[in-house]
């Protein structure tokens, strides 16, 4: 009414015929619209989607992909930050190697994570799961080439059975590839003589990090940090029951091979950069 009536009268004559003080005017004129634009209800129900997970450029790609609607990333940042949306940043640890070495293999594959085909190199580590009554311990098997989960065990240990479960998991999948460059750390399961001797066995080549250093395995253990601040990220410690954690962690494999896009596959599924490659 202000804005249509102005144009005849002075705005200090339209609110004191009104009784609307000028500050109270002026302060509402000067709020944002609560009106949401089509780009921010979408990227509002993209970030809802995937459950919080995606930064903006991620969430960008899936607007153009998904919507065909073009913005730069740091449009679709602001729009993240005005409605708090933004993913979680991962906390920072420390790694230890584990035991004594009895079998070290060279690292081989010194940092080179980048494969030309399926089944030319894997990443494998165990991470501890402490959301429930025990600590479980999850052990995991990764394609360079996609980047796709091939193979996980979680056990109530982590003796040599659940890294030497997990790979021979892996490699049925696959079909019993030979000559995969197998990499991990120098944890004490890994550098066992039976976990070594069924690398062997199974014509395959160890691979090891050097020893403390993490960034040597630096891609499956960015794995290991997305699983706990993506699917645990609101659960405290020792608060589920092991039947759940376990479904959790399924789902989880599910969702990271089939749905969860990304950067390093042109904003792919591990699944879907596999089958174009086909």
């Amino acid at each position: 009414m202000v804005k249509k009536l102005r144009k005849k009268y002075t705005v200090t004559a339209i609110l004191s015929a009104l009784n609307v003080p000028r500050s109270t005017y002026y302060r509402w004129v000067s709020t944002p619209s609560n009106d949401l634009s089509k780009s921010e209800k979408v990227i509002i129900s993209l970030c809802e989607e995937t459950n919080y997970r995606y930064g903006h450029r991620k969430i960008k790609n899936l607007l153009k992909r998904r919507y065909q609607i073009s913005l730069n990333r740091n449009s679709v940042q602001r729009i993240m930050q005005k409605h708090h949306l933004q993913c979680r940043v991962k906390p920072k640890r420390k790694w230890k190697s584990q035991g004594e070495s009895i079998i070290v293999a060279p690292n081989i594959l010194n940092r080179d994570f980048s494969a030309a085909r399926p089944n030319q190199k894997w990443v494998t580590d165990i991470t501890y799961v402490q959301y429930g009554s025990i600590t479980l311990y999850l052990s995991t098997i990764m394609d360079l080439f996609n980047n796709q989960i091939v193979a996980h065990k979680l056990y109530t240990h982590q003796q040599v059975p659940l890294v030497a479960d997990t790979l021979k998991a892996a490699l049925e999948s696959r079909g019993n590839p030979k000559g995969v460059i197998i990499h991990s750390d120098q944890g004490s399961v890994y550098t066992s003589y039976g976990y070594q001797q069924l690398i062997k066995d199974r014509k395959l080549v160890s691979s090891m990090s050097r020893r403390g250093n993490c960034w040597d395995n630096a891609v499956i253990e960015s794995f290991h940090s997305n699983l706990k601040s993506e699917e645990f990220q609101y659960v405290k410690f020792n608060s589920m029951p092991i039947d759940k954690i376990r479904e959790k962690v399924d789902q989880y494999m599910k969702y990271y091979n089939e749905e969860r896009i990304q950067e390093k596959l042109g904003y792919h599924t591990p699944i879907e950069f596999g089958s174009m490659a086909a």
